[in-house]
């Protein structure tokens, strides 16, 4: 496949090759997964790592790890495969005119023709019934904090339409885990997951204006916003701003949570975490060049290790 052109069996332009969607799902789903994004796993992950940063800074909270953080633990995935694919297919039932405007998505399944507008709204509502059957084993306030999270993820997908930093709309949304998370452990919401929830949208800056270099051009003849458009060249010094914000907030976000009730060691061990995130976010810095597509789209998905970092030692603290 070229250019975005979709091929005879239907994969996307910028899936992952090989994926377990193309060669392994049977056919009559495989526009609907490809609408999931389901061949394009860093999504969920981008999702997901916030959830298990919320999780683990919770139990570090009050030090007080229960079997049922295993389930928290499970459902924050589940939950975030099904989201993440539900508010996909919004996005793209809410883009279908813009993405048949643009190279990288033209070949996505509503522009392409493999679903219609219909089959995407019941596949949408039936992964979002799933996912709210998993958020009512929650606490109330939980339950509440996932009703909740609808509101920036319908939101999202206008964003570009009417600012240059949609981005910061796309944050809301993906980082809300780190909040619900949290209070599915401690039943209240507490000043560290706030704090925590602000680092991770300064994270999501830093990926998806990299991601979002890919399609500037295309943007630019159709209309659509983004913070890429807006930085332009200067492009890394924002880039370089986003990662002290991360790192700063992120390790508030640990004092807060940890300084209370934890050790020394504990403390140590997770502030390590925000400050290998942000030697690996600067390594990309390095590595970005806003001509280069295919570079583009490697750091982007690079930020799956970027986010698993922190978690590595907010793991190690726990058993400190």
């Amino acid at each position: 496949m070229q250019g975005g052109t979709p091929t005879p069996d239907g994969q996307v332009a910028d899936a992952v090759k090989d994926n377990w969607v193309d060669r392994r799902a049977p056919a009559w789903s495989r526009p609907y997964l490809r609408l999931s994004r389901a061949d394009r796993p860093i999504g969920t992950w981008l999702l997901l790592i916030p959830c298990w940063w919320g999780l683990a800074l919770a139990i570090l909270w009050d030090q007080s790890p229960r079997w049922e953080d295993l389930w928290i633990f499970v459902a924050c995935a589940a939950g975030s495969w099904l989201m993440r694919g539900a508010g996909c297919t919004w996005n793209d039932i809410t883009d279908r005119n813009f993405d048949g405007q643009v190279e990288r998505t033209r070949s996505r399944p509503i522009p392409s023709g493999q679903v219609t507008v219909k089959g995407a709204v019941i596949w949408m509502g039936l992964q979002a019934l799933i996912s709210f059957a998993i958020l009512l084993s929650f606490n109330q306030a939980t339950v509440a904090m996932g009703i909740l999270a609808l509101f920036p993820v319908a939101i999202y997908p206008f964003a570009k339409r009417f600012t240059w930093w949609p981005q910061v709309f796309l944050g809301l949304a993906f980082n809300w885990g780190a909040m619900l998370a949290w209070v599915a452990h401690t039943g209240t919401l507490n000043w560290p997951a706030v704090v925590l929830y602000l680092a991770g949208i300064a994270w999501t800056l830093f990926y998806d204006t990299i991601y979002a270099h890919q399609d500037t051009e295309d943007d630019a003849l159709i209309g659509v916003k983004s913070t890429a458009r807006l930085f332009g060249t200067d492009t890394p010094m924002w880039l370089r701003r986003f990662i002290v914000a991360t790192v700063s907030l992120m390790a508030l976000a640990v004092i807060m949570a940890v300084q209370p009730n934890g050790s020394v060691l504990a403390l140590v061990l997770a502030l390590v975490g925000p400050w290998a995130m942000g030697w690996h976010m600067t390594w990309q810095l390095r590595a970005f060049d806003a001509e280069n597509g295919d570079r583009l789209l490697q750091l982007f998905r690079l930020n799956r290790d970027t986010g698993l970092i922190p978690l590595i030692f907010f793991a190690a603290a726990l058993f400190a």
